[in-house]
């Protein structure tokens, strides 16, 4: 567990300060810049970043309540309005926008893409009005946030790596557009988000306001597809992606959290609470929240049925899992690294006719029709060319994270016994 410790540190102090690599750079250019460790432990911010090294402070009782005050004493939040107790909160390092969101994304052609994007790489694809866009997680590893205008509708684009929780988010109130950052607070090991307008505190993995003025508040969750490149090109030949030109110096391409993933036994870093031992903690699930039933799907289990039918509350689903797409938070490379596949949730129901599927050679068919569809549920070929299949809003976060926030999840093939 120190071990553990001392390499989520060190993963934390990269995330603030970290060489730049130049768009274009090749995975091998990258990888001949050395490991993450040594060189980039030891690199300095430069222009265009916002923080210096961070000193991790992991705290208990009234220290743990005096450094959280220290390291909020600027800030114009309202802490007399909250849902929980600010006990619930964690330092993870860096201070407020110490990794700082991408407010002014600017975007590359997919060929510009392919000279450092590998086709395996996980990217959360968004497409809203006909504006299909990409976001590597190379590139969200570190920011975390992107706050962007899809379609013209503003949006908010963010990954927490300690909870593998990609999750896109509608970003205006009342019709008015807001910015979000990052707090630098972390809530059962997950991103605590802030809005820049109020100074609220808002948790990212279910979007709920925690603190402030507009605690009990909840954003509003985006359709996104967590895929590969490969699988974003394919389905939108048209679709931008995120260009590496933040204005920050950053190892993209690098994963800072090696091995993460794949901590077996141990305990999720800075998590406070009852861990739920019915999953390995980094087990991948696909989940889904429909009327009051919360329910996960095993990648453990998907990887192998491929597809899934069920019944959750009151609509059928299906949920799809494709090999391909490798982790984030695996090996050095993201390029390297193991295959953890995708997955996507959809409604069975298409123009009132109800589909069953099977994947077949990296696709999938419905018995109904014979039409072949791919992982963003576009129909390919077969009567139903063209259509989509209706996107149910889904997880594929970390078992651990999921059930910290919906604890009375079901879980797909299994007794359900705590």
């Amino acid at each position: 567990m120190r071990r553990l410790l001392l390499l989520l540190l060190t993963c934390w102090i990269l995330a603030a300060c970290g060489p730049v690599v130049p768009e274009g750079a090749s995975v091998a250019e990258v990888e001949r810049e050395g490991e993450v460790d040594g060189e980039a432990a030891g690199a300095t911010a430069t222009a265009g970043s916002t923080a210096a090294s961070p000193t991790l402070e992991i705290l208990t009782g009234d220290d743990r309540s005096a450094t959280l005050r220290r390291l909020t004493s600027s800030w114009n939040t309202n802490w007399e309005k909250r849902l929980i107790s600010s006990d619930e909160l964690l330092s993870g390092g860096p201070p407020r926008d110490g990794i700082p969101a991408i407010d002014n994304p600017r975007f590359s052609s997919q060929s510009e893409a392919e000279a450092w994007l590998d086709g395996r790489e996980p990217v959360i694809a968004l497409e809203i009005n006909g504006d299909a866009r990409a976001y590597p997680l190379q590139i969200l590893t570190w920011h975390e946030i992107v706050n962007d205008e899809v379609g013209g509708l503003p949006v908010a684009v963010t990954f927490c790596p300690l909870c593998n929780a990609a999750v896109v988010f509608e970003r205006q109130r009342q019709g008015q557009p807001f910015e979000l950052g990052v707090s630098g607070l972390l809530r059962k090991s997950d991103m605590v988000m802030y809005d820049r307008t109020t100074e609220t505190l808002w948790q990212q993995l279910d979007g709920l306001a925690i603190i402030g003025d507009l605690a009990g508040e909840r954003l509003t969750f985006l359709p996104s597809f967590l895929v590969s490149f490969d699988d974003f090109r394919q389905a939108f030949p048209d679709g931008v992606v995120l260009s590496r030109d933040t204005g920050h110096n950053r190892r993209y391409g690098q994963n800072p959290y090696i091995g993460y993933d794949t901590i077996g036994g141990a305990d999720p870093f800075l998590f406070q609470g009852e861990i739920d031992r019915r999953l390995p903690a980094t087990e991948r699930v696909a989940a889904v929240t429909i009327g009051d039933v919360n329910m996960a799907y095993p990648f453990s289990q998907l990887v192998d049925l491929g597809v899934v039918h069920d019944t959750v509350g009151d609509r059928e689903i299906v949920v799809f899992h494709l090999p391909g797409t490798s982790s984030a938070l695996g090996a050095i490379l993201i390029a390297e690294a193991e295959d953890v596949g995708a997955t996507n949730v959809f409604d069975r129901y298409l123009n009132d006719q109800k589909l069953t599927f099977t994947r077949q050679d990296g696709r999938f068919i419905d018995a109904e029709t014979g039409t072949t569809w791919n992982i963003i549920g576009q129909g390919l070929a077969g009567p139903l060319a063209g259509e989509q299949l209706n996107p149910i809003i889904h997880a594929n976060h970390f078992w651990f994270a999921w059930a910290a926030f919906k604890p009375d999840t079901l879980i797909y093939g299994t007794t359900n016994d705590q």
